[in-house]
């Protein structure tokens, strides 16, 4: 009579166990803060800016799944279909913890919905993960180097566009970092916005050349940069997606790119913290 209960608790008690594993695993010093995620297509014009829009919805649709707030500040529409680039905040606890292993090349390869010759195309995206950087946490940025421009909202639908130049376009000169927001209606409040997701790209810059300076003198760990894709999501001639770090394949590409993308997540905090 109590093997139901019994078989109930054995669930309860396995998933209680995997998030404890995952919350260890999380323990690096801002995996628990917020995440600003920025996606940028690449070469191929209107191919890549579909697939840009593709990945944006995917990370949205997780966002949702997960009970996270997601909220695009920066949107640059394609000029036939998709983006050119979106930046979005996710906020909840260990947003940038999970997402962090997102960064890098995503590839796709499909027949091209855009060729009337139904051939079959490869498509790269690139994205960005920054953790949002506490009050406490000093970024100094001078008010010297920075330049700033503002234009009107843009956006398909409507719903990014007014009528006043009220979105902001912050430019870093010592890095050269351009950040941008465009989703908030007065310019001082997207100025705001803009200025805290510098302040995370540059410490992102700060982290990542104190990793690659351990990297030279620990040794080989592949760099991510444009080219080396992360992982691809393959629809033609076959269906499915694989990671290239942990090799994770998953057939169901649909849920992927809907926002399934637990298991790639799981699996990248495993292998991050057995590198360690």
């Amino acid at each position: 009579m109590f093997l139901k209960e019994i078989k109930s608790e054995i669930v309860s008690f396995k998933d209680e166990l995997e998030r404890l594993e995952l919350h260890t695993l999380l323990s690096g010093e801002l995996d628990k803060n917020n995440a600003i995620l920025t996606v940028h297509s690449g070469a191929g014009g209107t191919e890549s800016q579909d697939w840009a829009q593709m990945l944006m919805r995917m990370y949205l649709r997780w966002a949702e799944r997960q009970g996270y707030h997601a909220e695009i500040v920066d949107f640059q529409p394609g000029e036939e279909a998709g983006i050119k680039n979106a930046t979005i905040t996710i906020s909840g606890d260990y947003a940038y913890g999970y997402l962090r292993s997102e960064a890098g090349v995503h590839r796709l390869v499909r027949i091209s919905p855009f060729d009337a010759n139904k051939r079959r195309h490869t498509s790269f995206a690139s994205v960005i993960v920054s953790p949002e950087i506490d009050e406490e946490i000093q970024i100094d940025i001078r008010e010297e180097d920075i330049k700033m421009d503002t234009f009107r909202a843009s956006g398909a639908g409507g719903q990014h566009v007014n009528k006043t130049s009220s979105a902001v376009r912050l430019t870093h000169i010592p890095s050269g970092l351009i950040v941008c927001c465009q989703n908030e209606r007065s310019q001082h409040k997207n100025k705001a916005v803009a200025m805290k997701i510098l302040k995370a790209r540059l410490y992102d810059l700060e982290i990542k050349a104190k990793e690659k300076k351990m990297e030279a003198i620990v040794g080989d760990k592949k760099d991510i940069t444009w080219g080396s894709q992360i992982r691809s999501y393959v629809l033609q001639p076959y269906r499915l997606v694989k990671d290239h770090r942990t090799n994770v394949e998953i057939g169901d590409v649909d849920s992927v790119l809907d926002g399934d993308i637990e298991k790639f997540l799981k699996e990248s905090l495993k292998s991050r913290s057995a590198k360690k």
